[in-house]
């Protein structure tokens, strides 16, 4: 269970497709604000990238998603009980292992024995970035491990998106050619949801 602190600590998610520049955000918001927040890196990333198998039949990407889904959600808690007084950033929240689950997303909340709302209520905002690839561009960027083609790319986007949208707080950075443009709209609104919910 997701409980907040005295100080009512903010969680924010910055998520959407792959190459939607989330990541380079986050970190620049991390720089920008300093000690005042604390980073939730992507669990996938670091899973994967530490050794973890990166799979395509359905049941191992079940396994995979469900492995996914509680060190997110553990990863969360363990910075919030270390860091109470900051703000939470996570790159990536635990509804999007829904998008990438084989099948109908609802059986992916069943499975992890939750819902879509009780995990949306763990986040204050969600800030969606979207996939370079909805504007036919390429998501290479600097992540290695990231294998998808464009068109899987703007699937899980369509996909993420259909989701994430359904959180009272949602906040969509759309694709655009110029990519720091992008970044600078999306730090913006960032910027706009954590000064609001400093007044809340």
């Amino acid at each position: 269970m997701h409980h907040k602190t005295s100080k009512q600590q903010c969680r924010i998610v910055l998520t959407g497709g792959p190459g939607g520049g989330k990541t380079t955000a986050a970190d620049l918001f991390r720089r920008e604000l300093g000690d005042q927040v604390i980073l939730v890196p992507e669990v996938a990333t670091m899973l994967f990238s530490g050794g973890f198998p990166r799979v395509h039949a359905p049941d191992a990407v079940h396994a995979a998603q469900r492995a996914i889904f509680h060190v997110q959600r553990n990863l969360e808690d363990v910075q919030s009980a270390q860091y109470p007084d900051r703000l939470l950033l996570c790159d990536r929240g635990t509804v999007d292992g829904a998008a990438y689950w084989p099948g109908d997303p609802q059986e992916f909340f069943a499975e992890m024995k939750t819902t879509m709302t009780a995990e949306m209520k763990r986040y204050d905002a969600v800030i969606f970035f979207e996939s370079a690839a909805v504007g036919g561009m390429g998501i290479e960027g600097g992540n290695p491990t990231r294998n998808e083609t464009l068109k899987e790319a703007v699937e899980l986007d369509r996909r993420m998106r259909a989701l994430w949208s359904h959180h009272p707080r949602f906040v969509l950075v759309p694709h655009h050619q110029s990519f720091f443009k992008k970044i600078a709209f999306g730090l913006a609104e960032l910027e706009n949801i954590v000064n609001a919910l400093k007044r809340d």
